[in-house]
């Protein structure tokens, strides 16, 4: 069974956010960059499949600019076979980046293809879903347990009231949920071999797809800084500052 695999390139999770001067955008000067958390589950899902026997090639891809690449070995280092570099310097939506990826899977054909459920820089929540629209493939999404079954794809998905569990006809598309698997960490070996895997670059051009953002950008602003705390001597005096002040309590 060939797994697909996209990933997205994001500001890593443990830097600062700092916002441009001008408000126009988040400033990269200089700023660490990695593969989107949910996507490092995705990949680890795949990897973990494979070494069930149930996979028997994972292909990892990803849509964006050429420094996407480091993303796309990471993942051949943690153990994708090949990769696909959808190369563009356009700021890529979740539209933008379904289509590319439908056309990826209408070339490659993989039984499974698995998606993080969001990226940590937009938070949209919407490729795997519109991924799923445009290949007419069945759908799993907030995946905590994926299992192959005679066949079938069973996920156990996370919603409001606990626990669901669909049962999907393949080829399928999956999203990925926090609790699905704890990622590994790519050793140096595997690192210096992954230099050495297959990746295939192609542009939106050749593969038919429009991905230009079709929204404007029209202003980034920090979160406002929260207020420090105060102490208080006894009860009553907090008590009167959430009655007079914080006006929480009557």
């Amino acid at each position: 069974m060939k797994v697909l695999v996209a990933v997205k390139r994001v500001i890593d999770y443990n830097v600062k956010i700092r916002v441009k001067p001008d408000h126009s955008d988040v400033d990269l000067t200089n700023v660490k960059m990695a593969m989107n958390p949910f996507c490092e589950i995705a990949v680890e899902e795949a990897v973990r499949l494979k070494e069930r026997g149930v996979a028997s090639e994972i292909v990892a891809v990803t849509v964006g600019p050429k420094a996407a690449q480091e993303q796309l070995r990471t993942a051949l280092a943690l153990g994708a076979d090949r990769a696909i570099h959808v190369q563009t310097d356009e700021r890529v939506e979740s539209l933008g980046a379904a289509k590319a990826l439908a056309k990826v899977v209408e070339d490659e054909q993989p039984e499974l293809t698995i998606l993080g459920k969001q990226a940590i820089d937009t938070d949209n929540n919407q490729t795997g879903q519109m991924l799923a629209a445009l290949t007419g493939r069945p759908q799993g999404t907030f995946a905590s347990e994926v299992a192959v079954e005679d066949g079938t794809l069973k996920v156990t998905r996370e919603i409001d009231g606990g626990l669901q569990t669909v049962s999907l006809a393949l080829p399928a598309i999956v999203t990925t949920d926090l609790r699905l698997n704890e990622p590994r960490y790519a050793k140096l070996p595997d690192i210096m071999k992954a230099k050495k895997k297959p990746l295939d670059t192609k542009t939106p051009e050749e593969l038919g797809v429009e991905v230009a953002s079709r929204l404007k950008l029209v202003s980034v602003e920090p979160p406002a800084e929260r207020q420090g705390g105060v102490k208080v001597g006894s009860v009553d005096e907090l008590v009167d500052k959430l009655k007079n002040e914080a006006k929480v309590i009557s």
